[in-house]
């Protein structure tokens, strides 16, 4: 039970099978290479250390496991101090976050940092996306074992229950939609379709009846350090998040929130988690730097690279450009199906869209080219996470088509930037297999043109940034 609880408490960051050959699929070339998002008008009234203390013990989920189903002590055989939290959340795990139901029952589930607080060899670091999140397992066993045990303990007219219905009804939704076929990437957007497929897009109420249908193959991508959100123009790798920023951010809330008003009363929060977002800055590359060689990769770099990503010092430039599917040329499935995805209809007729402060999907058939603050530290690379090191990002032909990274055992490269891998020939547990629909390495091939000397001093500079 203790395993299932926990494993309950990580679905935030986040049974399919087969059929990818039916998946939507652009075929026909852009007659555009890139499009530059516009900005939209936002709110920067925000608090960010308001915010910080929101994430990391506000109410946002709405619902949850209730605290007395935990055996005793277990909080404190599992806790840590990163947080410096009190109350509730004394003792408890940072990726854990307790608080008061609606009911006044206390709840535990999972906060933010579920899926944005990584590890890089044994320091946490608040968001940084974490490469090493399993959504592979079928978590239907887990709600169904979860449902079970509050009912035996509590009753289903117990305040417990009460407390606990709404993340037991879309957890139980969730679970046929968000199995990835590899260890490290997430399922976030899929677990946003599959909550609001089974809510009224207007009072966002749960109704037994699906509002569109989803296809069974999982897409997931990697999560993107949060240290970027105060450059972009829109949210997730396709720009399909336009608009007001707190909306977009909070949208994650679906997996337990009842309705629209218990989705006002949280989303007002979301001003200062949006300018606690926004005062994010990523770590410095923790070791020595060839500042000469550096040099001369910024000047590579500039000639290159920052048409797209932006340039980077005292006067800082970042297009917020979308790069056609032709032209980048990575695996085009996750995309693909972001313009054809039903929860976009959905969305632009929700009350997301249709109230203040309003926003909206838009997606486009390419891919963002990000913000690299901090790219040192985001590995693996591309909207997938199918490339372990920035040494094969910028040479596609040392690609490794099957690699594995033990969590256990990680140790980063701080010559290639990115994870000390290994080839493969099977399978592990932890084997990332590029040759899957969605999960594919190819594409992004630009760097092909440069001799490996100026790899060395563009990677070199990458770490400055």
């Amino acid at each position: 039970m203790i395993r299932y609880i926990f494993i309950c408490t990580l679905i935030l960051g986040v049974i399919a099978c087969g059929g990818y050959r039916s998946l939507p699929l652009v075929t026909t070339p852009a007659d555009w290479k890139t499009q530059v998002i516009p900005q939209t008008p936002s709110d920067n009234s925000g608090d960010a250390e308001a915010g910080f203390q929101y994430v990391i013990n506000g109410d946002y989920i709405g619902s949850g496991v209730p605290m007395a189903l935990l055996p005793k002590g277990m909080a404190n055989r599992t806790s840590d101090s990163l947080l410096n939290r009190t109350g509730l959340n004394e003792n408890l795990p940072h990726i854990v976050t307790a608080f008061q139901a609606a009911n006044g029952i206390p709840v535990l589930n999972g906060n933010c940092f579920t899926c944005h607080a990584g590890k890089i060899e044994g320091e946490i670091i608040l968001g940084l996306g974490n490469p090493f999140s399993d959504f592979t397992r079928n978590l239907t066993p887990a709600a169904k074992a979860l449902d079970l045990g509050v009912q035996l303990k509590f009753g289903k007219n117990s305040p417990e229950w009460e407390a606990y219905e709404s993340f037991s009804q879309y957890f139980e939704a969730i679970g046929p939609y968000i199995q990835t076929k590899n260890v490290g990437v997430n399922p976030a957007a899929r677990l946003a379709e599959a909550c609001a497929m089974y809510r009224d897009p207007e009072d966002l109420s749960f109704t037994f009846n699906p509002t569109y249908s989803m296809h069974r193959y999982t897409l997931a991508s990697d999560v993107p350090p949060l240290w970027n959100v105060k450059k972009k123009n829109a949210l997730y790798y396709t720009a399909v998040g336009r608009g007001d920023f707190s909306k977009l951010i909070f949208q994650a809330s679906v997996l337990g929130i009842p309705d629209t008003i218990a989705a006002r009363k949280a989303v007002n929060h979301f001003v200062d988690v949006v300018a606690w977002l926004k005062s994010l800055t990523p770590p410095p590359f923790p070791r020595e730097i060839n500042t000469a060689l550096a040099a001369e990769g910024s000047l590579i770099f500039n000639q290159h690279c920052s048409k797209c990503h932006g340039t980077y010092g005292p006067n800082e430039t970042y297009p917020n450009k979308v790069v056609s599917l032709s032209l980048i040329g990575t695996d085009p499935y996750y995309a693909s199906y972001a313009v054809e995805a039903p929860i976009v209809d959905w969305y632009n007729k929700s009350w997301f869209a249709t109230s203040p402060p309003k926003s909206w999907f838009e997606p486009i058939a390419g891919y963002v080219a990000p913000p690299l603050d901090g790219i040192w530290a985001t590995a693996p690379y591309l909207h997938n996470g199918s490339v372990p090191n920035l040494w094969s990002l910028l040479k596609s032909s040392e690609r490794p088509s099957q690699w594995d990274r033990n969590p256990q055992t990680a140790e980063y490269d701080y010559q290639l930037l990115g994870w000390k891998v290994t080839n493969l020939e099977q399978n592990s547990k932890y084997s990332y297999e590029t040759g899957l629909p969605g999960y594919g390495n190819q594409g992004h091939t630009f760097g092909d043109q440069l001799e490996d000397q100026e790899r060395r001093a563009v990677i070199e500079y990458l770490k400055t940034l």
